[in-house]
């Protein structure tokens, strides 16, 4: 599970084999054994103790900012990647290697988009327009696996379609947004509307995770393959991060279309809207709950969470055989 630290004011300390979190007249703990990973997304105290009972226990600590997106996490110094892996990730934008892997996380996100917009369509059959953006997701998708050559061939055609199949797939989801929610196109730092800074906010605990299974699985989040390389960039985390986008995009559709989502959930901003602590509890539970959800993998009942640590144990497993 996440220890999730969401409180201003809030103090995490170790007691006995437990963290403990107190917060004005409330405590709770939560015995160490049971926790994964530590969120701390507003301004809290942590004790040296509690650090120190994480990194005995491979417990990762991330903290996130306003927007979701973690700036800085503490590991136990031990984990590493082998140089060999790292090689190979370098190497992969040169190899077919490369391109395979790369269609593949591109297509699974197509996909997803697709079979999301499908469920959506089910209980709005008179919403035309979901046909067609599922039938441009899927001709974008035809066409993205139809490419040959190398990544560096290829690049700027990847992101391309990647990024028509996006705007058709947004354009529907806003089309079954309630009316006080509809939004146009995606928006970032800051999001221009409720719907976005909610998924910019998922996006960014959906990366805490990502990341933390890449380290785990001895990748390097800064080599990418298909994102360029930039200083201080975790391009890898945006490479990888493609197939399970569809995991936060799913829960933000239904925050919003069964409207658990109103206005006190957002502070107004400049230029735009941030969560505010009421629509983080909301967001970060369900999200949660998702990824605690189980399905089949190879024959095997797994959480989402742990099918993502699976598959990065399978990507370095293809990135360094042969």
């Amino acid at each position: 599970m996440q220890l999730v630290i969401n409180n201003y004011g809030a103090y995490l300390r170790k007691r006995k084999g437990c963290f403990l979190v107190m917060l004005n007249d409330k405590d709770v703990e939560v015995p160490i054994v049971k926790v994964d990973s530590i969120w701390i997304s507003t301004s809290a105290l942590i004790s040296t103790d509690a650090v120190h009972s994480a990194m005995e226990n491979n417990i990762d600590i991330v903290f996130l900012d306003k927007y979701g997106d973690p700036y800085a996490r503490i590991w136990h110094p031990k984990i590493g990647s082998t140089t060999l892996i790292r090689r190979r990730q370098l190497e992969a934008s040169e190899s077919e290697k490369g391109i395979i892997l790369v269609k593949e996380w591109c297509s699974t996100k197509m996909k997803n988009q697709a079979a999301l917009l499908r469920k959506l369509r089910k209980t709005r059959p008179e919403v035309e327009e979901l046909i067609v953006s599922i039938n441009t997701v899927n001709t974008y998708r035809k066409k993205l696996e139809e490419l040959l050559g190398n990544i560096e061939e290829n690049r700027q055609s990847i992101l391309g379609l990647e990024g028509g199949a996006s705007r058709a797939y947004f354009k529907a989801l806003s089309i079954v947004m309630p009316d006080e929610f509809t939004f146009n196109g995606r928006s970032r730092r800051p999001a221009h509307d409720q719907f976005n800074c909610t998924l910019n906010y998922g996006y960014g605990i959906l990366y805490g995770v990502v990341e933390r299974a890449c380290i785990l699985a001895g990748l390097d989040p800064y080599v990418g393959i298909l994102h360029t390389d930039d200083y201080n960039k975790k391009s890898f985390v945006f490479d990888v991060i493609e197939p399970y986008r569809g995991i936060v995009d799913e829960v933000v559709v239904f925050l919003f279309t069964t409207r658990r989502f109103k206005d006190p959930c957002f502070d107004k901003i400049d230029g735009g809207y941030i969560l505010n602590g009421e629509g983080k509890k909301i967001l970060i539970t369900e999200l949660n709950a998702k990824l605690d959800d189980t399905r089949q993998h190879h024959g095997k009942k797994m959480q989402y969470r742990n099918i993502i640590l699976a598959e990065m144990h399978g990507i370095a497993k293809k990135l360094t055989k042969g």
